[in-house]
């Protein structure tokens, strides 16, 4: 029998979490409806300094939120290591029609319609952290 690992979280800088979150392609927007959590799959990319994210979700649900949170991560199942970051901070519902056709081009999406949204955060705050073996992080 073989004795579990232990795993640590080690937090990373500001810009550390960025570059990771930069390296990614896919992460969930979280926010609250009806007092309820609500998170939804999402694509994204990261132009200066603003998180452009694309998803299945009602406009009229997200441009009713001043702020959003948006998370991503990349997770090795089978040693449990890899990172995670969450971004937080005021955002908006894309309106420009040339902007958003630019994005929809850019970004692939799950639906289309009334179930498709893009969001510009302007992320204020924003954590890291690296998954490792308790070893390896010392």
């Amino acid at each position: 029998m073989t004795t579990p690992t232990a795993r640590h979280m080690v937090e990373v800088s500001g810009t550390e979490a960025l570059w990771l979150l930069e390296s990614a392609a896919q992460g969930r927007l979280v926010y609250v409806q009806r007092e309820q959590p609500v998170l939804r799959p999402a694509v994204h990319i990261l132009e200066y300094g603003r998180l452009i994210v694309r998803t299945p979700a009602q406009a009229a649900a997200l441009s009713v939120r001043t702020q959003l949170t948006y998370q991503s991560d990349e997770i090795k199942v089978a040693g449990g290591t890899g990172w995670t970051v969450t971004a937080t901070g005021p955002a908006e519902v894309i309106t420009d029609p040339d902007e958003a056709a630019h994005y929809r081009r850019t970004l692939p999406g799950w639906a289309h319609g009334p179930h498709d949204t893009l969001v510009r955060i302007r992320p204020q705050t924003v954590t890291g952290f690296r998954l490792a073996h308790a070893e390896a992080a010392r």
